[in-house]
């Protein structure tokens, strides 16, 4: 005979943490995250639901199989992952684990998920990142984004961090990792259906002073270095 764990009824949406890369769709419009291992070819949401990756036809998450979200316990434990050369430019990701879950001694693996807020590491260069740009990579669609600081910006495809959480809607906040901050998205969703928490601010609440800051260093970088391009551009028309 086969003994069972109890099911688990708990009042509160668990919270689990992982690593995932930021990422933009092609026509700027929306954005996601992209996983580091199983299921990395999969973009999500904010607040998504979990397919099987091989394809099978049953709702994950499945005991036969490895499909669904997965989550580790602690914030630590998910931040380890970070120190891999490979994942260095992801994010740490906070989040609700929702619907059915099977419970391991590390994490969860899980039906369904709102990422409540996203941490981005420091920019290549060691300073603070305002903004996620091209990373130079991605997915069918999707490009995928690496945080930066204002100075490193330049003309390269980017969006600042307040800008992510906007984009991503339902709620979620963005921040960096060494004190700036992002915000909750306007676009909240109670989704009192799975029993998640009601995250988000009003649709009319206002920038506060980090997100402004972040997006006038974000303006600011690209200013500069539009004139520096003017003025490269000037002084080959003069030698001409």
């Amino acid at each position: 005979m086969r003994l069972r764990l109890p099911a688990e009824r708990p009042t509160e949406p668990p919270t689990g943490y992982k690593i995932a890369h930021p990422v933009l769709s092609q026509d700027g419009t929306r954005a996601g995250f992209t996983g580091v291992s199983l299921g990395g070819a999969l973009p999500y949401g904010v607040l998504d639901d979990a397919s099987c990756v091989y394809g099978r036809r049953h709702r994950p998450p499945a005991r036969l199989c490895d499909c669904g979200f997965h989550c580790l316990h602690g914030r630590a434990a998910a931040e380890a992952m970070l120190c891999t050369a490979e994942h260095r430019t992801a994010l740490l990701l906070e989040v609700s684990v929702l619907g059915a879950y099977i419970r391991f001694e590390r994490g969860f693996r899980y039906a369904r998920q709102r990422v409540r807020t996203a941490t981005a590491g420091p920019c290549a260069c060691g300073a603070t990142a305002v903004a996620l740009v091209d990373a130079g990579w991605g997915r069918p669609g999707w490009r995928a984004l690496t945080p930066v600081c204002a100075g490193c910006v330049r003309g390269r495809t980017s969006v600042s961090l307040p800008g992510f959480a906007r984009l991503a809607g339902d709620g979620l906040r963005v921040v960096a990792q060494h004190g700036g901050t992002g915000f909750p998205s306007a676009d909240s969703d109670a989704d009192s259906g799975s029993g998640s928490d009601s995250a988000g601010s009003a649709a009319g609440a206002g920038l506060g002073v980090p997100e402004l800051v972040a997006e006038a260093a974000l303006l600011q970088a690209r200013l500069d270095w539009f004139q520096s391009q003017l003025a490269r551009l000037g002084e080959r028309g003069g030698q001409g």
